[in-house]
């Protein structure tokens, strides 16, 4: 056993040594200057593209792009806990549920009207519906690893930092403006803005009201992550032709795939309140540190030249569908259904 296992760790060293450089990296730039980390990361590994080409690194990048982001969406399951959406009654958690669904299908009316697959539109839809950069990374992992795919992937990642800083500061600056109650606030920016982090520190330049509720919406849409990362498999697993027997095809995409299982039993276990608050602390840095080189990996194996070949459309797209979640809770508030 020692001889294999020491081959596959050699094997993957050189690529698994890159992408922790390159997180460390971005991990002190973010610290020291602020800013994303997972934007340094991306940013730091397309400059170091050169190395997908090496034999001896690519190993180590399809490790750390797969199976360490498969890891990292996994434990992020141990700090979300149902529990979460209890104090915000059955109207607001109904409402959560069907912009998420409606988000999602709009990216996919979207996508399909700028003529590309509907892959593109779940990715797009499920990044902006519910945890930005987490769930297209967790729906990523579930999609085909196709070039295409993983060039929108990578295109996602940066488009919903980039949306989620812009909203932080404009949305706050609006419900101001509008007098818009606290309450009713912490509910918009909680179900509009991408990110955990930007939702609480939009919340923040409010209240402390507004912060408490942004962040238990925010939540909820969090737990959506789970149910629609499966319901994506399920459509990848029906859509893929079967494989006989023999074929030398690709095996189709499992329909709960095992990532998916482990987020499930975690979120379960820590709602039950047996995983302790010090290990959920470890946990919720274990998977970021998982994020961050899974997409420095990712960015390593994406050529600035391929990004720019997709134009400008993804941009269009996905600020649409930040528009059309923004235009559902102002709706939504409009109506005094809160």
């Amino acid at each position: 056993m020692t001889g294999p296992l020491n081959h596959s760790l050699q094997r993957l060293s050189r690529g698994v040594l890159a992408c922790l450089v390159v997180a460390a990296a971005a991990t002190f730039l973010s610290h020291q200057f602020g800013g994303p980390q997972l934007l340094y990361a991306l940013l730091l590994g397309m400059s170091l593209h050169f190395l997908a080409a090496n034999a001896q690194v690519a190993p180590g990048l399809d490790f750390c792009s797969r199976t360490v982001l498969r890891i990292g969406v996994a434990l992020l399951g141990a700090r979300i806990t149902i529990e979460h959406a209890a104090n915000l009654g059955w109207a607001t958690l109904g409402f959560i549920v069907l912009a998420v669904f409606l988000t999602m299908a709009s990216g996919v009316m979207l996508a399909r009207r700028m003529g590309w697959q509907r892959d593109v539109g779940l990715l797009t839809g499920g990044a902006v519906a519910i945890c930005g950069v987490s769930a297209a990374m967790a729906i990523a992992a579930t999609l085909p690893p196709t070039r295409e795919n993983q060039r929108f992937t990578l295109l996602v990642v940066v488009g919903v930092t980039v949306l989620s800083t812009v909203t932080m500061v404009l949305y706050p600056f609006a419900l101001k403006a509008l007098a818009v109650a606290r309450s009713e606030a912490g509910i918009f920016l909680g179900g509009t803005i991408h990110d955990v982090a930007q939702v609480v520190a939009a919340g923040t330049l409010i209240g402390p009201e507004a912060a408490d509720t942004a962040t238990l919406v925010k939540l909820c849409r969090v737990l959506l992550l789970m149910p629609v990362v499966v319901a994506v498999a399920w459509l990848v697993h029906n859509s893929q032709p079967s494989v006989e027997e023999g074929s030398s095809a690709q095996p189709v995409t499992p329909l709960v795939p095992g990532f998916l299982a482990a987020f499930a039993a975690l979120m379960a276990v820590g709602s039950l309140g047996w995983i302790p608050p010090p290990v959920v602390e470890v946990s919720s840095s274990i998977s970021r540190w998982a994020l961050v080189v899974a997409i420095a990996a990712a960015g390593i194996r994406t050529s600035l030249g391929e990004l720019c070949s997709l134009g400008w459309r993804p941009s269009v797209l996905l600020v649409g569908e930040t528009l059309f979640l923004a235009l559902l809770f102002a709706a939504y508030i409009a109506v005094g259904q809160f």
